[in-house]
């Protein structure tokens, strides 16, 4: 069978090859076998790549952190699942068949597509995580939403809004910012016609906004703490553009929390609450509340491919690679 594998660190579509490797044996007892159909890509992959992430993979990694597809072989113990389920996990990536245990699967609804479903674990788990554990949003506060048509940001906006919050999202282009409307923000901002756009944010919001949902960092985290209310809840993702220098004095001058997402550290000290997201994100899923907003996708001999264009950010929504 193939798999795509980084064998030395360096730029995605430079270390990344595409290998045939040792067919896997059949699941032992309490494991399952996937047949992978659809794999989600995240910054994370980009970094590792690079050996620029906080865990450092053994080579030769493959990448590719959440995927779906379909139960083909199931070992000894495991009656909830059967053959020909449908499926989505963490793990799994750009191989054609992997064995998983069968307690870190989910099944999804007959009518969600596994190019959807690869897109859900990371992105929506990182942000129920975000917004319901760490951010304690209630419904009528308002979020405001940066990078809001890439993976992370597009399911904030669903989520947040699933809770009745006011969004107001901030995206770069036209394209971008259509598809944020699409996703049902309620104000996007395009930064790059409006390159200051903090006096905006805090018009739209009366004065600012209770919680900031911030996966880009860098300079844009610097307009965002300027449009926090008081009691504010500022959430760090990630730091696509940088990591900033955050001022001490500003966050007791207004009152408001900086607030660190670090959702997959989180799963280690919590592992229960994996599911917990898992089932009220699905749940979510079956109501029409959680819809991921999908960049075309990849075939699987373009793997390489799609982890650089995500890395140039060439892509908007979720990046998919199509296996199956």
């Amino acid at each position: 069978m193939r798999a795509w594998q980084v064998s030395q660190l360096g730029n995605p579509i430079d270390v990344l090859e595409l290998n045939e490797v040792d067919e896997i044996s059949d699941p032992i007892e309490g494991h399952i076998q996937v047949s992978i159909q659809s794999v989600g890509i995240s910054f994370p992959d980009v970094l590792q790549c690079r050996g620029e992430y906080q865990v450092k993979p053994a080579l030769p990694w493959t990448p590719g952190g959440e995927s779906a597809g379909i139960v083909t072989k199931i070992g000894d113990g495991v009656t909830d699942i059967e053959p020909g389920d449908r499926v989505m996990m963490l793990g799994g990536g750009l191989i054609e068949r992997v064995n998983v245990r069968s307690t870190g699967v989910w099944k999804i609804p007959d009518n969600f597509a596994f190019e959807k479903a690869a897109a859900v674990p990371v992105n929506y788990g990182t942000t129920w995580f975000a917004l319901h554990q760490r951010g304690n949003l209630q419904s009528g506060e308002t979020v405001l939403v940066t990078g809001a048509a890439g993976g992370t940001g597009s399911a904030a906006i669903q989520l947040a809004k699933a809770t009745g919050a006011m969004v107001i999202a901030v995206a770069g282009g036209a394209e971008k910012t259509k598809q944020a409307e699409f996703l049902g923000a309620d104000h996007v901002i395009d930064h790059q016609i409006n390159g200051d756009w903090v006096d905006e944010v805090r018009e739209l919001s009366n004065g600012g906004v209770d919680i900031a949902y911030d996966p880009v960092g860098g300079d844009t985290t610097h307009q965002v703490r300027r449009c926090m209310a008081w009691d504010g809840r500022l959430l760090i993702i990630g730091f696509v553009a940088g990591i900033p220098d955050l001022p001490a004095n500003h966050m007791l001058l207004k009152n408001y929390s900086v607030v660190g997402v670090h959702w997959g550290a989180s799963l280690g000290r919590d592992p229960q609450s994996l599911n917990n997201q898992m089932h009220s994100i699905i749940e979510l899923a079956e109501k029409g509340f959680v819809d991921p907003l999908i960049f075309k996708p990849y075939e699987f001999e373009n793997g390489a491919v799609a982890i650089q264009d995500l890395a140039d950010r060439k892509t908007w929504g979720k990046v998919i690679v199509r296996v199956g």
